[in-house]
């Protein structure tokens, strides 16, 4: 428990770290939330005043930070320029969508990935390890924001199997079904969450065949082999367990990653969740929904790591014990 206290101690830090270095770097960036707006000649200075102190905008970056802090503790993000409304409320909008499409590719992803490791780590350098392997050295390569390109222009503009974008189809009656309204959701959702679950299982399937491989070597699995255990039951039980507490540790950093493929993937499909808020807060310059956005996926990613972590000395007792020690020390 002391541990689990101290790490979400030090994750709240870095929560607070980067959104204080995110606050600073989008005001010192070149740009204007009120620029288009400002270009009319009849604003008086004094209204221009006025929508400054409005936004919280007025005064030096030191006093803004003070009074955006004093907000942030009362749970108050400031207002969206961009989106006319409070940035908490944007977010709230937002964030299911991104939780969604995260959450499916994630388990799609680990689930493909660890299937296809096993299945190396079973097959060790024969054809399929081989075939599988630069099959995920070659999708581990790929750019996120290419391919999403050409899933689009295969699945939505060639076949016209999936839809180009959105979460939803717009002449989707309102009387539809709840049956209906589900299938659609995972009808707009199969292009984005393929293209994450391809960037990836790759790295994950790589990882899993190497920690594989690496526990089918050890004593233990050798000795347990001596003893007459089923060949199955050694894999199953010796040693792909001990194998887990990598992939999961992979998962927590994977999170960094994911979050930031999130952003070009769903501004290529125009999924309406964080990646797509956060891009059109960036080009318009809304410095509040900027470092919203920065700290929700900040937060998302210390969550997940910690987890991961917890998990993964569930899995394995040396994790544990290795940290025992560390809190000792």
């Amino acid at each position: 428990m002391p541990g689990l206290i101290q790490r979400i101690w030090q994750g709240l830090v870095v929560v607070v770290i980067v959104a204080t270095a995110t606050f600073v770097l989008v005001r010192l960036a070149p740009g204007d939330p009120f620029a288009m707006a400002l270009e009319n000649a009849r604003l008086t200075p004094e209204l221009r005043a006025q929508w400054r102190a409005a936004y919280g905008l007025d005064g030096t970056i030191g006093t803004q930070y003070v009074r955006w802090l004093g907000a942030l503790l009362h749970g108050d993000l400031g207002f969206s320029i961009s989106t006319a409304q409070p940035v908490t409320r944007a977010i709230a909008l937002a964030l299911p969508h991104t939780l969604a499409l995260m959450g499916i590719a994630l388990v799609v992803a680990f689930a493909l990935g660890m299937s296809l490791g096993a299945l190396q780590a079973a097959r060790h350098d024969r054809a399929l390890d081989r075939g599988i392997g630069v099959t995920t050295l070659v999708g581990a390569a790929l750019p996120d924001f290419w391919l999403a390109l050409v899933l689009m222009l295969g699945g939505a503009y060639w076949f016209r199997i999936f839809p180009v974008g959105a979460a939803s189809d717009p002449l989707l009656p309102l009387s539809a079904s709840l049956g209906t309204i589900l299938l659609d959701r995972l009808h707009h959702l199969v292009l984005p969450v393929l293209t994450l679950v391809i960037l990836i299982a790759a790295p994950v399937a790589r990882q899993q065949r190497n920690a594989l491989l690496d526990r089918l070597g050890a004593e233990w699995v050798r000795t347990a082999t001596a003893k007459g255990v089923a060949p199955r039951r050694v894999f199953r039980r010796h040693a792909w367990r001990t194998a887990l507490g990598p992939i999961v540790t992979l998962g927590g950093l994977a999170l960094p990653a994911l979050v930031g493929g999130a952003v070009f993937v769903e501004h290529v499909f125009a999924w309406p969740g964080m990646g797509q808020l956060a891009a059109t807060a960036i080009a318009s310059r809304d410095y509040h929904l900027v470092t919203g956005c920065v700290m929700v996926g900040s937060v998302l990613v210390v969550t997940g790591s910690i987890l991961a972590d917890l998990v993964a000395g569930w899995l394995d007792p040396r994790v544990r014990a290795e940290s025992a020690r560390e809190q000792a020390a």
